[in-house]
C-alpha cells in the first residue's frame, strides 16, 4: 500500500474518532460542525465498502455511500418515530454498526483465507 493512502486513511480515521468524541462529550467547538458528520457518512460507508472489497471499488464505494445515507435517515426516523431523538444515541449507534461491519469484515476475511489454505492443501 502506497504511503500515501495510508497517511489519509490513518487521518480519516482520526478525524472520523474525534468528530464522535465531540459529540459524545458535547464539546463545543467549530470542529464538531464538519467532524461528526463526517463521522456519520464516512463509518458507514467504509464498513459496507471493506465488507464488498471483492468488487469493482467504484462501485463498492457508491454502494458504501449510498448504505450509509440510508442508515443514518433510517436511523433519524426510528429516533423520531419512538421518540428519542439523541445525537449522542445516534452517533453511538452507527459507532456500533461500524463496529459490527468491522467484525463481520474480520471474520469474512478469515473464512476466505481459510478456505484458500484448504484448497491449496486438497491440490
Amino acid at each position: 500500500m502506497p504511503k500515501n493512502t495510508r497517511v489519509l486513511r490513518w487521518t480519516l480515521a482520526l478525524a472520523c474518532i474525534l468528530g464522535a468524541l465531540i459529540a459524545l462529550f458535547n464539546i463545543e467547538t467549530p470542529l464538531r460542525v464538519i467532524l461528526t458528520p463526517l463521522f456519520m457518512v464516512a463509518v458507514p460507508a467504509v464498513g459496507v465498502a471493506g465488507l464488498l472489497r471483492d468488487r469493482d471499488p467504484v462501485a463498492s464505494l457508491a454502494v458504501g455511500v449510498a448504505a450509509s445515507l440510508v442508515l443514518n435517515v433510517l436511523l433519524a426516523e426510528a429516533m423520531l418515530l419512538f421518540d428519542a431523538w439523541s445525537p449522542r444515541a445516534g452517533v453511538a449507534t452507527i459507532a456500533v454498526l461500524g463496529g459490527f461491519m468491522y467484525v463481520l469484515r474480520v471474520l469474512y476475511r478469515g473464512a476466505s483465507v481459510v478456505r484458500a489454505d484448504q484448497r491449496a492443501r486438497a491440490t
